[in-house]
């Protein structure tokens, strides 16, 4: 078990052992190494997908290189040295924030999945830093990174201790990451932890958004002040630190990087710390949760027993209970507002699409949710394709699904209209703007019911709610989104572009004309699907 010691035998008949940093080092390098050969042998579509990652590392590795190698030919070097410290920051942030997206992926970022090797917990901590720096992003990060010792410095000096900051950084990302996710993995495994870092990801996304919206709303738009007065903040955090260092050269930078080195190992004590409980800390996913016997709730109680009633309580309860399905909530409401906000500016468009034009962006975005209806039932379809004997029962499960969605979206769009009216000086517009999103809705869930039976794929069953489909469904995924999204905004054109041009007493007709559209969508995916069961089966079932 991890934190004692164990040791590890060289030969027969010889004393145990500890390995030593390096050989622990050299060790998880290799381990990760056999472990990407091993996640890509025998499978071309994951071979295409790393080879595509390489190339777009690489990529971006060069181009980040030659972009902070050019401050270097700033007239201001001021400006440099701003933009350094911002950038430093930017990396800091970016290893805080994105390895929690990838927990539950990424096997290195979970102790527990490491916590039998026989390794002390000072080992095992070498060990998950060897794994995180393994890798074409990790590498890529460091690249751009080192631009900073060419396009930073004012003398010799600089360049010497730039190499010293760079490593430094680098070291700051890595253990600060990894501190952040190994005190969090418990939270982390477990249900309500999931919810709660989609709901964080979801706002920390659309709160990289607010420095454009507080410029459109009238806020100083100097940009060069703005600059000047966020590095000025930055300036005395540790990445800024380090790019100020690089810009100095002297005496002050060899202090910054000294404080800057034992914080490094001030938090890399923290982080073995942290190990140490995580790996003797109850694992709160795999306790027994509370088995309640429940009937129907809300609206959906009120249906007759059934196989509708049961369809919406059983996705209602998903709605609830699953990460991976409130994502796509959240993010359509997120993005409604910020795009209420920023229309409503005095640089925004103005007038019914500023009203209108976000509550009616936000249905879309809830309703292609539907365009992949039975990936998120994955392997208990099979339930549903045994008891399904008719096309008519299949259309009764699309209607099912429907009208949870429509139970949930109804008083959020209503919600989103008004703030959107209100937002843009116009509250009566909230009526059109509502009527105009129920429409959308309709057309958008008719059209997800086709793309359900025509291009399914398996919705992963892992811990992150941030994943996509299966490997190999990257496509098919695509191409359902794609399709839908389509299909949809060209169906919704003969009712919303003339609301949106101004001419709202047309709204009246967006709600019988997506319901409409909804029922005829309904019609069609049952006869195609019922024909196609097994088909969907077996692609909602695929190993992720």
């Amino acid at each position: 078990m991890a934190g004692l010691d164990l040791g590890v035998t060289r030969q027969a008949g010889q004393a145990f052992t500890p390995l030593g940093a390096a050989e622990t080092f050299r060790l998880f390098v290799r381990l990760k190494l056999r472990l990407v050969a091993g996640n890509v042998r025998g499978d071309t579509a994951r071979k295409l997908g790393f080879a595509f990652t390489l190339i777009v590392a690489a990529g971006v590795a060069v181009l980040g290189f030659v972009l902070l190698a050019l401050l270097r030919i700033v007239p201001d070097r001021a400006v440099a040295a701003d933009l350094g410290v911002v950038v430093f920051t930017v990396f800091l942030l970016g290893w805080t924030v994105v390895p929690l997206l990838a927990f539950g992926l990424d096997d290195t970022l979970d102790p527990a999945k490491l916590a039998l090797l026989p390794l002390r917990t000072r080992q095992l901590m070498i060990g998950m830093f060897a794994g995180s720096v393994t890798g074409p992003w990790p590498l890529a990060s460091l690249v751009i990174m080192a631009g900073a010792v060419i396009g930073l410095p004012g003398g010799v000096g600089g360049v010497l201790l730039g190499v010293v900051a760079v490593v430094l950084q680098f070291a700051l990302c890595v253990v600060v990451s990894r501190l952040v996710t190994t005190s969090l993995s418990g939270v982390l495994r477990s249900r309500r932890g999931r919810d709660l870092l989609a709901v964080g990801m979801v706002f920390v996304v659309l709160a990289a958004q607010l420095p454009n919206l507080l410029v459109n709303r009238g806020v100083d738009g100097d940009l060069g002040a703005v600059l000047h007065d966020t590095a000025a903040v930055l300036r005395w955090t540790p990445p800024g630190m380090a790019a100020h260092a690089i810009t100095d050269g002297g005496l002050v930078a060899v202090a910054e990087l000294v404080f800057l080195a034992l914080l490094v190992a001030g938090l890399a004590w923290l982080w073995i710390v942290a190990l140490r409980a995580a790996l003797v800390r109850p694992d709160a996913s795999t306790q027994a949760a509370t088995v309640r016997r429940t009937r129907g709730r809300g609206l959906a109680g009120l249906l007759p027993d059934g196989p509708l009633a049961a369809v919406v309580t059983k996705e209602l309860k998903y709605a609830r209970r699953e990460p991976r399905g409130r994502v796509g909530w959240m993010a359509a409401v997120g993005v409604t507002v910020l795009l209420s906000f920023s229309f409503g500016g005095d640089d925004g468009p103005g007038g019914a699409f500023a009203a209108i034009g976000p509550a009616a962006l936000g249905a879309l975005m809830v309703g292609m949710q539907a365009c992949n209806s039975f990936g998120i039932d994955g392997r208990s379809l099979w339930m549903n394709a045994v008891v399904h004997g008719s096309p008519r029962a299949l259309r009764t499960d699309l209607a099912g699904r429907h009208l949870a969605v429509a139970l949930i979206a109804v008083p959020l769009l209503t919600a989103l209209a008004v703030i959107s009216a209100v937002l843009a000086g116009d509250p009566l517009s909230a009526v059109p703007g509502a009527l105009t999103a129920y429409g959308v809705l309709g057309v958008t869930l008719g059209t997800g019911a086709v793309t359900s039976v025509v291009f399914p794929y398996t919705v992963p069953e892992r811990m992150n709610a941030f994943t996509g489909a299966a490997p190999g469904q990257g496509g098919i995924a695509f191409a359902g989104s794609f399709g839908a999204m389509i299909a949809s905004g060209v169906l919704v054109l003969p009712v919303a572009l003339p609301v949106l041009l101004g001419i709202s007493w047309l709204s009246v007709l967006a709600v019988p004309y997506g319901a409409a559209v909804a029922w005829a969508g309904r019609r069609l995916g049952a006869d195609l699907g019922y024909a196609r069961l097994p088909d969907i089966l077996e692609a909602v079932s695929k190993p992720s």
